[in-house]
């Protein structure tokens, strides 16, 4: 009998794995792959951004079981299996600079020693013994504190879950193959985007955005791009998980304010960055599996 493959995808709150990676989940879900997302925090410090729910003071006061039961949802849509690390939230911090720790609330995700905030990752890696594993970047996608402290939890657990001699209460060792960074919501993506609404003859919801951004590369990781996973018929089922987060995201809001069908067609892939790898494989890469069956021997 052989092996299942198996993803693991960590993110920092309740509605990240919807807005990143989603289609891809799945689409190896549906594929037979096992997928487990991994939490690290409750989202309790999480505003209310859908308009339509903003001002329910019910809401707000009970929002740490409400984020849960919209992330189970969204769980259940995906087809994937989800670990809560148990952290708390750290709230979002404008112009975060990670060296300042002076505005983050104590006892928050972002404050605990990596070492420590590594263990309950390394103890759900040993369990699940995931072939792939895909996080944030340095930058966790952006600035925010719990996407940063995420991407230094994540690359700490892969580091330490082969090693014998680290966290040796948590578990039997296990060597994961591969590791990636979501490379999400880039300029290229935007405007290929904006491109297929002209060319459908509709009015482009990217454009003021667009315009904003300007001609500053600088600001755009395309070039970080390993790796595209193409996942366009799995964006309807991405829609529904973010639609499941309703405290998260405005229904008819900027996820959704192109066609379907456009934007399937303008960008039909989530993409990611290949950072480590114990397999051959070369890129670029339409597969997160790339090399894995062969040496897994799946």
């Amino acid at each position: 009998m052989t092996e299942q493959l198996r993803l693991m995808a960590v993110h920092a709150h309740p509605d990240d794995e919807s807005s990143k990676g989603a289609a891809t989940m799945a689409r190896y879900a549906r594929e037979g792959v096992e997928v487990l997302v991994v939490t690290c925090t409750g989202g309790e410090r999480g505003d209310v951004l859908n308009p339509k729910l903003q001002g329910d003071p019910a809401i707000l006061e009970n929002i740490s079981e409400i984020r849960r039961a919209e992330m189970e949802r969204a769980r259940e849509i995906l087809g994937v299996g989800q670990a809560w690390l148990g952290f708390v939230d750290s709230g979002y911090v404008e112009d975060y600079d990670p060296a300042d720790t002076s505005k983050l609330p104590e006892g928050c995700f972002a404050l605990v020693d990596v070492e420590e905030a590594a263990r309950p990752l390394v103890a759900v890696m040993r369990e699940f013994r995931p072939h792939v594993v895909i996080t944030y970047d340095e930058n966790g996608g952006y600035p925010h504190p719990d996407h940063i402290q995420c991407h230094r939890v994540s690359v700490a657990a892969f580091e330490a879950a082969p090693d014998p001699d680290r966290y040796p209460e948590e578990g039997e060792p296990w060597q994961p193959l591969k590791l990636y960074y979501h490379v999400s919501f880039t300029r290229r993506q935007f405007v290929a985007m904006h491109e297929a609404c002209l060319a459908a003859g509709i009015e482009s919801p990217y454009a003021e955005m667009l315009e904003k951004w300007g001609a500053d590369e600088g600001r755009d990781n395309s070039d970080r791009i390993t790796t595209q996973v193409v996942c366009d018929e799995y964006f309807v089922i991405r829609d529904e998980a973010l639609r499941a987060h309703a405290t998260q995201i405005d229904p008819d809001g900027f996820f959704f304010r192109a066609p379907l069908e456009l934007r399937r067609k303008g960008w039909p892939t989530e993409d990611y960055q290949l950072v480590r790898s114990l397999v051959d494989s070369s890129v670029p890469e339409d597969d997160l599996f790339a090399g894995v069956a062969q040496t897994a021997g799946v």
